[in-house]
């Protein structure tokens, strides 16, 4: 299934309005474009609902919040509601500040989402639950392990059901749920979290891989994750083999992800339905 959403996309080449944040913007726009989407980051408030009433997904990124970002995403994001885009929502540093807990009750409250992504931290604030936020990157003391992943795959699967989302968890373990089913993928490398932004590319292509598939929502989802997972394990693989450094890994893996096929999908993911 996950070869023929991969096609989708590359068939499609949906139009994906990216708010995000300024460190990320250059890697999330490549990644969109790797994938055979089309990328537009245009955050300007007096077009980012026309913008959005346009695409095939928006990708919302809390990042670097200001006033006027946040005005912008109101307005993306009201739209893409309005005519049926799918909006999917990366809680960048959720629990680190109240601005952002604020901005977040505020959007939770007023719209709806197809996708919430971010590390397992920030999805357990965004759940009411303390975490162990270290700013925008997970705590260790959250961490998905294999001794905790039942309840983290329930809790997940609740958390789903009350914000009617599709939660995506990305980890050592990536989680991926809906209130009746998640996958749960093994897939990808420490290193990525020695390169800025890998979260926030996976976000844009999760919204690259539901802008085509609006369909099926939390298969492309996971095959986002399963596709950038298999991306980052052929770029350690390769960074090793050349003697090079996490330059050489970003260039990598964004390398994987534009040669990615369904030979090379299906034969790197490790991924089980529970």
């Amino acid at each position: 299934m996950f070869e023929q959403i991969l096609e989708n996309v590359r068939g499609s080449g949906p139009l994906i309005h990216c708010i995000t944040n300024y460190i990320t913007t250059n890697d999330c726009a490549n990644i969109i474009l790797a994938c055979g989407a089309s990328p537009t980051m245009a955050e300007a408030e007096q077009e980012a609902a026309e913008i959005a009433a346009i695409a095939g997904a928006v990708d919302i990124n809390i990042g670097n919040l200001n006033t006027m970002t946040v005005a912008a995403m109101h307005k993306a994001i009201a739209a893409a509601n309005q005519n049926h885009v799918p909006v999917i929502l990366d809680p960048v540093g959720a629990g680190a500040s109240s601005y952002r807990m604020d901005t977040l009750r505020d959007f939770f409250a007023n719209y709806r989402f197809a996708v919430i992504r971010g590390n397992v931290s920030e999805l357990l604030a965004v759940g009411g639950v303390a975490s162990n936020t270290k700013g925008v990157d997970a705590g260790a003391a959250d961490a998905v392990t294999e001794e905790n992943l039942e309840g983290r795959v329930a809790f997940f699967k609740q958390l789903s059901a009350r914000l009617d989302a599709v939660v995506s968890v990305s980890g050592a373990i990536d989680i991926i749920a809906s209130p009746e089913k998640a996958y749960i993928c093994r897939n990808g490398h420490p290193m990525m979290s020695c390169v800025t932004g890998t979260g926030c590319m996976l976000s844009a292509l999760t919204a690259a891989f539901c802008g085509g598939n609006h369909e099926n929502i939390l298969e492309a989802a996971a095959a986002a994750t399963a596709v950038m997972g298999v991306a980052g394990d052929i770029a350690y693989q390769k960074t090793m083999e050349a003697g090079q450094g996490t330059g050489s890994f970003r260039v990598y893996l964004m390398d994987a992800v534009n040669l990615m096929d369904a030979e090379t999908l299906n034969g790197g993911m490790k991924i089980e339905v529970r």
